[in-house]
């Protein structure tokens, strides 16, 4: 596995040297703020032509993360709605700067409400896409009203997207830390996944500060959590995807990951 590409998630006023910093050739990095609800924004100097020429130059392999408030799947419209506006306008920008894709959590229904309904909703967005460069979707957590955490709603969830048009242009981001904490074996998710969706596009490789079926979002350094070497190991070795560490430690803990995984993939 020495030609695949390895990266973290780095600030977005340089994904290059953030990148650099971390001996990675792979950068995955928000466009705005995670949390709020503004459009994309391109901090890097010259815009984002330079920065695909960049990336380019550097052989650097980019990916956005699109912010966490994104739901297309509740029901609640004054969530779901401009969550689709912004996610339409994460993939247009995401293209601008040559990105390999755009990766976004598959968000959750109201307590009360039918999970029918976010599966529909997912279908109702991926139709009204344009999709210039791959939508990810990546597994979560927790939640039990949540489209992603658990096999069955994955199944489901890509049942819908799949039904859309543009749902071939939907890929899945397997995050083994959610996988974990969701309930998911990681000894049996990437058959399982790829049974259902018949691809995986990208790995977060995370171990996690918690116990399995945990529900809790806590990612932990590599071999340093509740998974460990083997569980997460098992994980890339089989997917064969690009890996993103989202690990603590910034550049130096994230360095040390990838230069991990590195001398295990050899």
């Amino acid at each position: 596995m020495s030609d695949v590409r390895i990266g973290g998630h780095g600030e977005q006023d340089d994904p290059i040297a953030e990148a650099q910093a971390r001996g990675a050739d792979l950068a995955q990095f928000f466009l705005g703020d995670p949390q709020g609800w503004k459009g994309p924004e391109f901090a890097y100097a010259g815009g984002a032509a330079a920065l695909k020429q960049a990336a380019r130059d550097a052989d650097i392999a980019l990916y956005v993360h699109a912010p966490y408030v994104l739901n297309v799947a509740t029901t609640n419209n004054r969530i779901r709605i401009p969550s689709r506006k912004f996610l339409q306008q994460y993939l247009h920008a995401a293209a601008e700067i040559g990105a390999a894709g755009v990766i976004v959590h598959g968000g959750h229904v109201l307590k009360d409400d039918d999970p029918a309904k976010g599966f529909d909703n997912w279908r109702k967005c991926i139709d009204g896409l344009e999709m210039p460069v791959p939508l990810l979707i990546e597994n979560t957590a927790g939640g039990d009203q949540a489209m992603a955490r658990r096999m069955e709603r994955i199944e489901r969830l890509w049942d819908a997207v799949t039904s859309a048009s543009g749902g071939d242009t939907v890929g899945f981001c397997l995050d083994t830390c959610h996988a974990h904490a969701g309930g998911i074996v990681l000894a049996e998710a990437v058959e399982r996944v790829l049974e259902i969706t018949g691809r995986i596009d990208l790995v977060h490789c995370n171990d996690s500060r918690d116990s399995f079926d945990s529900g809790a979002d806590r990612h932990a350094n590599l071999d340093d959590g509740e998974i460990g070497a083997e569980g997460l190991l098992t994980v890339v070795r089989a997917a064969g995807a690009p890996i993103v560490v989202e690990t603590p430690g910034g550049r130096e803990g994230q360095a040390a990951d990838i230069a991990w995984l590195r001398r295990h993939l050899d």
